[in-house]
């Protein structure tokens, strides 16, 4: 059995010639837990000391570089006030897309802006799309600009698509729809998913052309939905530009192009609803018709995969929000995987639901770990 032994402070060094300590003093000295206190003390000095001479101790976590050159050369996007919130809401300011009165670097001398980002989450930033309209790729129509082929051939289609180079890995590519009616759900579709994730806005949203704005500024490549006529119509209503299945050719082109004219900087339009119109020859003879005049791509959620129509096209393999929860959604992602490992390539689609954008950041974040490639929906398209 160990017993404790007394603390028995050492003899004080007699003190130099001259030099007479207080006897209090002397007390103070000898008492070991100030010589502890002293010990800790000098450890603190010596490690400030070794950071300042090696060097910043956050030299290790993710940043991310930005470049000043191209932030105070480049102009807000335009059109972006009509996606600010209304007067009293909380969010973004004008104040986001000023750099300072006088923009940095006047004469030429631009760095990079180095942001450090808490918990380890690295975060690549995406280079914007180009500001629309393109020059000579739309004409004044009766409701808004019409998009065009240019007079080199060029198309929209090809114009506002977002770059893509193939690595050889099975491509995946997802679109997210309903977007620019709930603005929380608009924005965070925007910002938190990557930039190859398609969006797709609904033609009636209030400030469409500042949402698209946003989204092609953040990389994003756009679609903008077209309301076709459901099965249970009327009972099921998609608003009354609705395409029917029934109607004249020149009364879906005249929706169509009132579609159409919302807004410019999409590279094709989706569907929304149409289960009775996709299944029309007819209808979609005048439909397609109209898109290949102006050089637009379709791209369906599934429903019309046997339709061609000599435009470019793709059709969703899974529309993974069907069932609303999180494991369901997750199976779906699944099996959209398993589809780009058959056939090459395989097309994901979803609606802006909370639970959805949420297993869609998840989903996209970590696909390429998996040994996909994540791609826009515009390099999974062919022409048929």
């Amino acid at each position: 059995m160990f017993s404790k032994k007394p603390l028995i402070p050492a003899a004080a060094a007699p003190a130099p010639a001259g030099a007479v300590l207080p006897e209090a003093v002397l007390r103070t000295l000898q008492n070991p837990y100030v010589g502890a206190v002293g010990a800790f003390a000098l450890f603190l000095v010596t490690l400030l000391a070794v950071v300042a001479l090696l060097g910043d101790p956050r030299a290790s976590a993710p940043v991310v570089r930005i470049s000043l050159a191209k932030t105070a050369a480049e102009a807000a996007p335009p059109g972006w006030r009509e996606a600010l919130p209304a007067a009293g809401e909380a969010g973004v300011t004008e104040d986001i897309f000023r750099l300072s009165e006088t923009p940095i670097g006047a004469e030429g001398a631009f760095g990079q802006a180095v942001i450090t980002l808490p918990g380890g989450r690295a975060f690549q930033a995406a280079d914007p799309l180009p500001p629309a309209p393109i020059a000579g790729l739309h004409v004044p129509g009766p409701n808004g600009p019409l998009p065009v082929i240019g007079a080199d051939g060029r198309t929209p289609a090809e114009a506002y698509a977002r770059p893509f180079v193939a690595n050889g890995r099975p491509k995946v590519a997802l679109v997210i729809g309903g977007l620019g009616l709930n603005a929380t759900a608009t924005r965070q579709a925007i910002d938190n998913l990557p930039p190859e994730v398609t969006l797709s806005f609904v033609p009636y949203a209030e400030g469409l052309q500042g949402w698209i704005d946003l989204a092609r500024a953040a990389g994003h490549e756009v679609l903008i939905e077209t309301p076709m006529e459901p099965l249970d119509y009327p009972d099921n209503d998609p608003g009354p530009y609705t395409l029917m299945a029934n109607a004249p050719a020149s009364d879906t082109v005249k929706k169509l192009e009132w579609v159409l004219s919302r807004a410019t900087g999409y590279f094709g339009v989706t569907n929304y609803l149409g289960s009775r119109f996709l299944a029309s020859d007819p209808a979609m003879s005048a439909f397609t018709g109209a898109l290949r005049s102006r050089g637009l791509a379709f791209i369906d959620d599934g429903q019309a995969a046997r339709k061609g129509g000599g435009v470019p096209r793709a059709s969703a393999f899974r529309i993974v929000d069907e069932q609303l929860s999180s494991e369901a959604i997750d199976q779906q992602f699944l099996a959209v995987e398993a589809g780009a490992l058959q056939y090459g390539q395989a097309l994901a689609s979803g609606f802006a639901y909370p639970v959805t954008l949420v297993q869609a950041q998840k989903w996209a974040e970590s696909v390429e770990s998996r040994g996909y490639q994540l791609a826009p929906a515009s390099a999974v398209m062919r022409r048929r």
